[in-house]
């Protein structure tokens, strides 16, 4: 199975991220990861799109995608072409006798502790997909007591822009 992660700038209406969704979902893709957010651009949002394709070609959906009117651009990102960065929050049981050991599991993986309770620890991080699962399996020990982490946001490394020319042409035509 490929891990497969797609940058896609989208005018910034209500409505689009439901049907970018469906049209994975029609098409029998799971989606592992979704982040929308606001770019440099008023009125345009970056969606950061993971899915894993086995057998199904992923050229298939980014063909409709490209069909749907607000969706402006796709491109797919190269792990090694593009910074990929996500954000963990994690709670974990910590008395007198283990805070000490989670504390240097914390800076070992460059992590920052963001709230300290008598019996639990919240940390922050932020990396690769990898690097967070990671630090998961050494804090799984102690006990973890809450999880959240965020989709996948990525872009090209470089000075080069996906939205240059496309939110310029978009300009255009509103």
């Amino acid at each position: 199975m490929s891990r497969n992660t797609l940058s896609v700038l989208v005018q910034d209406q209500p409505g689009v991220l439901a049907r970018v969704a469906s049209l994975f979902s029609r098409r029998g893709f799971n989606i592992e990861s979704l982040a929308v957010g606001p770019t440099e651009v008023p009125n345009i949002s970056r969606m950061t799109i993971v899915v894993n394709v086995e057998d199904l070609p992923l050229e298939q959906v980014t063909k409709q995608l490209n069909k749907l009117i607000n969706v402006l651009k796709i491109v797919e990102l190269e792990p090694d072409q593009s910074v990929q960065r996500e954000i963990m929050l994690v709670k974990v049981k910590a008395d007198l006798e283990t805070r000490s050991h989670i504390l240097e599991t914390v800076q070992l993986f460059r992590a920052k502790v963001v709230d300290v309770a008598h019996d639990a620890v919240t940390i922050e991080a932020t990396g690769a997909h990898e690097k967070l699962s990671a630090l998961l399996k050494v804090l799984e020990p102690y006990g973890i007591r809450e999880l959240v982490q965020s989709g996948m946001v990525a872009m090209g490394r470089g000075s080069r822009s996906i939205s240059d020319r496309t939110v310029r042409s978009a300009d255009k035509s509103a």
